[in-house]
């Protein structure tokens, strides 16, 4: 799942929730109405993250993560384009409304004569994850992928620490090192023997170490109120996506050209289309139904509902032949446990940002 980093004040989702959905925060949680909104988007969401690996791995053999993660996240552009116009129009609808009014500028231009240099970089960025984020689940597994995908929200603690700045407790130190216990209990099936990390995994911590580390530089844009998450995703998306198609078939134009017209005939084929249109309108209205969630719940809590992917993701494997253990299900008790504790100190004074 791809994630981004908000600022509370900025959404003005202050005091719009009481309590969580589940008895662990309040028995009386479901007579909140926006509450209700909230976990009817965080209950899609998290059905759609948790079918991302399980649709990667189900493509055909011969589309390699690279093409994959070209189309979907042209896929995903397109997707967010017309979200984007819609959001600028209300926009402008409610400065009409109200034009006493000041608020910042906001075109897609504006963003990006601003902050070309930024974009660029988060453009080629999630150009490298992107690939490595299919890449990963290809080596890894569907179950074990999506567990290792949860150390985003160690990697935003450090690199919100080194890049902007924010303070991190004790505590978050203290269960960030049990969330990672929680993982490796999971991926070595309870052995914990580090050398039994497949390089699958390895690649998915670096995927999301680069996740984390474009949010960290682009939280600022959001905190000030430069630029909205819609627009960010759009335009990481966009380049993202002309930087990847473009490179790839440069390649085989150039160093295999025999191969070219066989590449070009991935895009054509029928049941390629089906995937990347699946794999992208998934992972683009997964995104959608997760600023949705956080209008609606507090952002720490929605951190809590977003948590158990895979066991979404595990009861979907389990067709495509893989096996969701007894240390799967201790190790994600763990990693669950973790990212509450760590989203509940940011809540209680340390930042307002989430990953």
């Amino acid at each position: 799942m791809i994630v981004v980093i908000f600022d509370i004040k900025r959404l003005n989702i202050e005091q719009i929730i009481q309590s969580f959905i589940f008895s662990l925060f309040d028995e009386n949680s479901m007579q909140n109405d926006n509450l209700k909104k909230g976990f009817i988007y965080g209950t899609i969401m998290v059905i759609l993250v948790g079918l991302q690996p399980i649709i990667a791995n189900s493509r055909p053999a011969m589309l390699d993560a690279y093409i994959f993660a070209a189309m979907t996240c042209i896929i995903q552009a397109l997707i967010f384009f017309p979200i984007m116009r819609i959001e600028k129009n209300t926009i402008e609808s409610c400065k009409e409304d109200n034009p006493e009014e000041k608020s910042e500028p906001n075109t897609l231009l504006y963003v990006w004569k601003k902050h070309k240099r930024i974009l660029i970089y988060i453009g080629i960025n999630f150009s490298v994850s992107q690939f490595l984020f299919y890449l990963g689940f290809e080596l890894a597994g569907s179950i074990n992928g999506a567990l290792a995908q949860k150390t985003t929200v160690i990697f935003g603690l450090l690199f919100g620490y080194l890049i902007n700045k924010e303070e991190v407790s004790k505590t978050q130190i203290l269960f960030s090192f049990i969330l990672l216990f929680g993982v490796t209990l999971a991926i070595t099936e309870g052995s914990l023997n580090l050398l039994e990390f497949n390089v699958g995994v390895l690649i998915m911590f670096i995927t999301t170490s680069l996740w984390m580390l474009a949010h960290a530089i682009t939280k600022p844009l959001l905190a000030n109120n430069e630029a909205t998450p819609v627009q960010l995703v759009f335009i990481r998306n966009g380049l993202s996506g002309i930087i990847l198609i473009s490179s790839y078939f440069s390649f085989y134009f150039i160093f295999q050209p025999i191969l070219f017209p066989e590449k070009i005939n991935l895009l054509i084929d029928p049941i390629n289309i089906i995937f990347f249109i699946a794999m992208g309108v998934i992972y683009g209205f997964d995104l959608y139904c997760w600023y949705k969630l956080i209008c609606f719940v507090e952002v720490s809590k929605a951190s809590v509902i977003a948590s158990p992917t895979p066991i979404v993701t595990a009861f979907f494997a389990i067709f495509i032949g893989e096996i969701f253990t007894i240390f799967h299900l201790l190790g994600l008790i763990i990693i669950i446990i973790s990212i509450y504790i760590i989203v509940r100190e940011k809540k209680e004074g340390l930042d307002g940002g989430i990953q």
